[in-house]
């Protein structure tokens, strides 16, 4: 951004290779730590390449969405959801902008719950990570962050930097060591699946990824934050291009490579985070220990800016009068003191998800916040080809421009379809709160609450709502029993 003094707009200083290792690093989170384990449950060799080939490619062309409309679009600052109230209205706008907060916060929570997994390797009283210690030890972190918040604490260009050291030396070790105890006919052994659970067919096999590579991804968008530092433009595209595709393969090759070392029952048995155990059973117990350490320095290094930014998609959306005005009330230091309160008790109610018998509270937390996020992402797509395709004929690129969006409403469509439909439904509960909420917004503002089309949209959610409650009815409240009703 220029300064006032100065109308010139500043020239960027990042080339090619600089703007490739920003979109890496903001991109490599801390879910790599169990990836192997989280892919190799549910899916073989074969389904897992299938399902991060297209993962990579569905992610390019979101990313690209994403730069295309932050150029051409630039009026439209306030969020990933301004691009759904644009396009598609005031409703859909507000919903997009409530399932991208619901995704960050659980978010946070899954994050806490792979956390404590990892400190009960030192602290034997966490136990798994999911045990009534763990809650406190969660709960103690959150309130403390949000204490620091409140008194209007900021991260540093340091803490970031001591976080994604803290990421990249362990995937490094681990990679460099794993390849060195290569066995290939562990990784072929079971190729189709064959020896899975149930045998599923390939389809369904990739499909059980879906979620797995949203969560992931969440954080694509980032990659056009860093446009405007760029030494040149063309060089955006390319790093976006790069930088997701770097971090497609290194995911690939943590997930591929582990199954060169252990077989899939001995992957799914390893304590959370997956990793420290695969790399175990190569070098000792140092690589426990560093991969462990690694995670809970990062972890606990990106939390306030986790919790910082949850805070802030409601926060930013009620300035833009999208979310109710309440969420924008600010302290005498400029924090959103009531968004940050209500995210806190939302993430303080969900930690009680770790003393859930028999659930894997981190797998079932971040399927529940892919879930919420593929309807912000499925209007950015859509937006992208509608916006492309009311461009005039001779607009330079928008052919280009409609086949991105194109595939990329496509690869939306996708996520929908393949994800697990009980985490969906799951999710309905999520969202149908938030269209009560808008109604009551819109009828103080004396505004019509909603058109023709988005009541059918509310009716729809509201049916989908009385069909999930019906299910936990049934099931007793019993989440495992709906998320795995086969068991």
């Amino acid at each position: 951004m220029a300064k006032k003094a100065n109308n010139k707009k500043p020239k960027g200083e990042l080339g090619l290779l600089s703007l490739t290792a920003l979109v890496v690093g903001s991109m490599i989170g801390g879910g790599i730590f169990n990836l192997m384990q989280d892919m190799s449950a549910e899916a073989s060799l074969l389904a897992i390449i299938i399902g991060w080939l297209i993962a990579g490619v569905g992610m390019v062309l979101l990313a690209f969405s994403f730069q295309n409309l932050n150029r051409k679009r630039p009026d439209l600052d306030a969020g990933v959801y301004s691009y759904a109230e644009a396009g598609f209205g005031k409703f859909m706008g507000f919903s997009s902008a409530w399932g991208y907060w619901i995704s960050a916060w659980i978010g946070n929570v899954s994050y806490a719950a792979l956390l404590f997994g990892s400190v009960a390797y030192f602290f034997s009283i966490f136990d798994d990570g999911r045990n009534t210690a763990s809650v406190i030890g969660a709960s103690v972190m959150l309130w403390l962050v949000a204490w620091l918040i409140n008194r209007g604490i900021k991260t540093s260009s340091l803490s970031n930097l001591i976080v994604t050291i803290a990421k990249l030396v362990p995937i490094g070790i681990f990679v460099v060591a794993i390849m060195a105890a290569f066995k290939y006919d562990l990784l072929t052994a079971d190729v189709w699946g064959k020896m899975l659970e149930g045998s599923p067919d390939l389809m369904t096999q990739i499909k059980s990824t879906t979620l797995i590579t949203v969560w992931v991804f969440i954080g694509v968008e980032g990659a056009v934050i860093f446009s405007g530092r760029a030494k040149k433009r063309s060089d955006v595209g390319k790093a976006t291009f790069i930088g997701l595709s770097l971090v497609t393969a290194i995911y690939l090759l943590t997930t591929i490579l582990s199954l060169a070392v252990l077989s899939q029952p001995e992957i799914a048995e390893l304590s959370q985070p997956a990793m420290a155990g695969v790399l175990e059973s190569v070098v000792g117990k140092w690589g426990a220990i560093l991969v462990n350490l690694g995670l809970v320095v990062s972890v606990l290094g990106g939390w306030l800016a986790w919790t910082m930014f949850a805070v802030e998609l409601p926060y930013q959306a009620a300035k833009n009068k999208t979310f109710p005005k309440w969420f924008a009330k600010e302290n005498s230091r400029g924090v959103p003191t009531t968004s940050l309160v209500i995210t806190s008790v939302l993430i303080q109610l969900f930690l009680l998800s770790f003393l859930i018998p028999n659930l894997n509270a981190y797998s079932f937390l971040f399927s529940l916040a892919s879930s919420a996020i593929l309807v912000p992402y499925l209007f950015v797509a859509l937006f992208q080809l509608k916006s492309s395709w009311q461009e005039k004929a001779s607009t330079p690129g928008r052919t280009r421009n409609m086949v991105i969006g194109l595939l990329a409403t496509v690869y939306a469509v996708w996520l929908l379809y393949a994800a697990d439909v009980n985490y969906m439904l799951l999710s309905v509960l999520l969202y149908a709160p938030g269209a009560v909420i808008y109604a009551i917004m819109r009828i103080y503002q004396k505004k019509k609450p909603f058109t023709m089309y988005e009541l059918v949209v509310v009716v729809v959610l509201a049916l989908l709502a009385i069909y999930a409650v019906s299910q936990l009815a049934i099931s007793g409240s019993d989440l495992n029993l709906i998320l795995f009703p086969a068991e």
